[in-house]
C-alpha cells in the first residue's frame, strides 16, 4: 500500500470515473488501473465494482476509503509540519436538510481553517441523498432529523447502510412565514391559521415518500402546496405569495436577512435534529471541527 495508490481510490471515488479521475490525477487510465487492481489484491477485497453503469464503491471498499482518507490528511500534516511542504488541496464535504445553521457551522469552518489550498462542499440536498451520500463516502457528515412518524424507517436505513445517528438538540415546530405575513402579528400559529396560504416544502426526488419529507407534517392534506428545490426559491416564495414552510425555527438573520421570522406551531411534534457518521471510520480532524462548531452555534 502506498499513500498514492490510496489517493488515487479516493480520487476515483469522488470523480465516480476512472477516466475523469485519471484526467485530475496527470496519468495514464491503464497505470491508474492497475493502482487500483494492486491495492485490491493486497487487500484481499474489491474497492469498485465495474458494470456497463460505471463504477460504485462496494460495502468493503467503503471502509477503506474512510481509513484512506485520514491517512492522506495525517500525511499532508506530516508533510506540513516536518518537510515545509506546501499542503495538498484539502477536501470537505457535508450534506444537510436545508439548514440554516449547518451553513453557518460551514462558514465558520472555513474562516478557521488556515490551509492555503482548499476544496469544501457545502449539500443542502434531499434526505435520501444525505443518507446515500455519507455511506459512500461522497460526504463525511450528514445533518437531517426524526420524529415519531419518520424515526423507525430512517433508522433502519441507517442501519442498513452502517450509519449511526447522534442528536444535537430537540426544537419544537415553527413556521417560517414572511415578517408582512397576515400573520405574522400573531405569537403563535395553528394549522387552522395556515390553511388559506399556500404550503411550501423540499422536492425528494424518486425517495418522494413521506417518511423522506424535511418537513414533519407532511401528510396533512392542504389545498396549496408548492414545491421547490433550493432554500432561496422557498424564501422567495414565502415572501412573495405569504406562503409557509414547517421547520425547526432556527434561522440565521445574518445569512438569511431580515424578512424571514418564525412562529411556534400549536402541534404535539417535535424535531429531533442531529448527524449522521459511518460507524466503521473515525471522523477526520475537519469534521470534528464541523461538529464541534455546530454544537456551539447550537448552545449559543
Amino acid at each position: 500500500m502506498t499513500l498514492k495508490q490510496l489517493l488515487y481510490a479516493v480520487t476515483i471515488a469522488e470523480t465516480g470515473n476512472i477516466t475523469e479521475a485519471a484526467k485530475k490525477l496527470f496519468i495514464a487510465q491503464p497505470s491508474l488501473t492497475a493502482a487500483i487492481q494492486s491495492l485490491e489484491q493486497e487487500y484481499g477485497i474489491t474497492i469498485f465494482s465495474r458494470s456497463n453503469k460505471g463504477i460504485e464503491v462496494t460495502p468493503a471498499g467503503d471502509e477503506l476509503l474512510g481509513y484512506a482518507r485520514q491517512v492522506l490528511e495525517q500525511a499532508d500534516l506530516m508533510h506540513e509540519r516536518y518537510l515545509g511542504q506546501s499542503p495538498l488541496k484539502q477536501h470537505f464535504c457535508v450534506s444537510s436538510q436545508h439548514y440554516s445553521f449547518a451553513v453557518e457551522a460551514f462558514v465558520e469552518l472555513i474562516r478557521r481553517y488556515d490551509g492555503s489550498k482548499y476544496e469544501f462542499h457545502m449539500r443542502e440536498t434531499q434526505t435520501y441523498d444525505i443518507i446515500d451520500d455519507v455511506a459512500h463516502r461522497r460526504s463525511e457528515t450528514g445533518l437531517l432529523y426524526l420524529n415519531t412518524f419518520n424515526r423507525s424507517i430512517l433508522l433502519k436505513t441507517l442501519k442498513e447502510n452502517n450509519l449511526a445517528f447522534t442528536p444535537l438538540f430537540t426544537a419544537k415546530p415553527h413556521v417560517f412565514i414572511s415578517k408582512h405575513s397576515p400573520l405574522a402579528h400573531k405569537a403563535q400559529l395553528t394549522l387552522a391559521d395556515l390553511a388559506p396560504y399556500p404550503r411550501l416544502s423540499y422536492e425528494q426526488g424518486s425517495h418522494n415518500s413521506f417518511y423522506f419529507s424535511e418537513e414533519i407534517l407532511s401528510t396533512e392534506t392542504v389545498d396549496k402546496e408548492i414545491v421547490v428545490c433550493d432554500r432561496a426559491t422557498l424564501f422567495n416564495m414565502v415572501i412573495g405569495l405569504n406562503g409557509y414552510t414547517i421547520c425547526s425555527g432556527v434561522i440565521s438573520e445574518e445569512l438569511n436577512g431580515s424578512n424571514i421570522i418564525a412562529r411556534p406551531l400549536a402541534v404535539d411534534d417535535y424535531m429531533e435534529i442531529g448527524y449522521i457518521l459511518p460507524k466503521s471510520t473515525r471522523p477526520s480532524r475537519l469534521t470534528q471541527t464541523y461538529l464541534t462548531i455546530l454544537k456551539d452555534l447550537i448552545e449559543t
